[in-house]
């Protein structure tokens, strides 16, 4: 890992209020990602899963957590097994987590290797009621691939006579409101991309390619810890501006374009989530200042909503009025649009097609209960945008923010440049 060690205390947290709300005499169960294999011999960079870290802070393949809070033994009540490592494994690798480390890592007294699992796991299950398997309950989630845990499953299956229940529901709750320690982590995510787009600023100018300012945010990023983009990068200049997921990256950007930069640094698995809009010359267009500017209306205005007890449907629903407010200031709706709209196809959309604000931690779209109202040190984003295709340009601005017990929610990127005077400033 890249990243400074984490207070063993978060994990240590985490792992008691989940336990909490598993019913009595029950074990959960949590694994590591696999690795997985692109051909030959050659594999894509591990990515531990989000879960078994929150719960523990292991960030190395085949490793396994199991809570037994209501074990009558003092060493099922928790246990974390780790890869055994050998000569051969660090000749080759390097270095795994010894016990020890483990322990210091997690807070976890009782580690042990691997290949004791399958015997330890038989002795467990003849005592419990009830079994927490973790499925991905996430409403995004589109996942086809077989995963370690859905093997795992699979394997508790043939034991039979089993009660299984899911852990997830718990974590989404549990996950979606921040630790201390974790907005600590977040902001650290979000100075490094700030550390990115600065470098960026200086960097851009008519003729360069997509991929290379890619390229500038990626050398920013590494070089103050993160081990990648939080999320594939989108760096869409002129007309890709309009394309909400564009990756391609492959485009020279001109002078008179805007480029929309949706981007975000990790540290220690948190991500962060930015996007920016800047003019390739340094000088927005007149016609660019004011979409930017009715952008940038909507996200302040939007940020605001963002408190607790409010419901994620009525806020959405607020932004949208928000939105059509400033497109009908700026000319791009008219009073005959708004007759026509439905609830089902509002006006605005035509211009802002996606939502307003996700969850974000661990996960860029993180877990979250979306019929549960806002809570203080929830993390979400917010990120209008106005896109237009028969313009040729987009603009979309994004900002991280914590949403407070009272007041405004704390804006993470508000060190980030993000007013049309800042940005030309800064560019020229």
């Amino acid at each position: 890992m890249k990243y400074s060690q984490i207070d063993n205390t978060l994990f240590i947290k985490n792992r008691k209020k989940f336990t909490n709300k598993l019913d009595t005499n029950s074990v959960a169960f949590f694994n590591s990602n696999d690795i997985y294999p692109v051909s030959a011999d050659s594999t894509l960079p591990f990515e531990q899963h989000r879960d078994i870290f929150y719960l523990s802070g292991i960030d190395q393949e085949e490793s396994i957590l199991v809570l037994f809070p209501d074990s009558i033994d003092e060493i099922f009540k928790e246990i974390l097994f780790i890869r055994e490592t050998n000569d051969h494994i660090v000749h080759w690798e390097g270095e795994k987590l010894t016990k020890s480390d483990a322990f210091e890592i997690s807070g976890i007294k009782n580690v042990h290797w691997l290949g004791e699992f399958d015997e330890i796991l038989s002795k467990i299950l003849k005592e419990v009621d009830h079994v927490y398997i973790n499925t991905n309950e996430h409403y995004r989630q589109n996942v086809e691939t077989q995963t370690r845990e859905d093997r795992f499953i699979e394997k508790l299956k043939n034991f039979g006579g089993l009660s299984f229940k899911k852990s997830n529901p718990i974590l989404q709750y549990q996950r979606s409101v921040k630790d201390e320690i974790e907005l600590s982590l977040i902001k650290k995510a979000c100075d490094i991309t700030k550390k990115g787009f600065e470098r960026v600023l200086s960097f851009v100018k008519p003729g360069v390619w997509e991929y290379e300012i890619e390229a500038e945010f990626s050398h920013e990023f590494l070089r103050n810890k993160s081990k990648r983009f939080a999320y594939t990068p989108i760096i869409a200049s002129g007309i890709n501006s309009n394309y909400l997921h564009y990756i391609k990256n492959n485009k020279q950007c001109q002078s008179g374009e805007i480029i929309l930069m949706d981007v975000g640094a990790e540290y220690a698995n948190y991500s962060s989530d930015m996007t920016r809009t800047i003019p390739v010359n340094g000088k927005f267009t007149t016609r660019q200042k004011t979409i930017y500017q009715a952008v940038l209306n909507v996200k302040k205005s939007a940020t605001e909503l963002l408190r607790p007890g409010v419901l994620w449907k009525d806020y959405h629903i607020e932004v949208g009025n928000i939105m059509t407010s400033e497109l009908l200031k700026i000319g791009l709706l008219n009073k005959v649009d708004i007759q026509n709209q439905t609830k089902k196809k509002p006006a605005y959309k035509k211009y802002f097609s996606h939502g307003t604000s996700h969850h974000m931690g661990l996960d860029t779209h993180d877990y979250c209960d979306l019929d549960m109202p806002f809570e203080k040190n929830m993390v979400l984003t917010v990120e209008p945008g106005i896109y237009i295709m028969e313009e040729g340009f987009g603009i979309r601005l994004e900002d991280d923010v914590v949403i407070n017990e009272n007041g405004s929610p704390t804006n993470l990127m508000a060190n980030i440049p993000i007013e049309i005077e800042e940005i030309e400033e800064l560019m020229n």
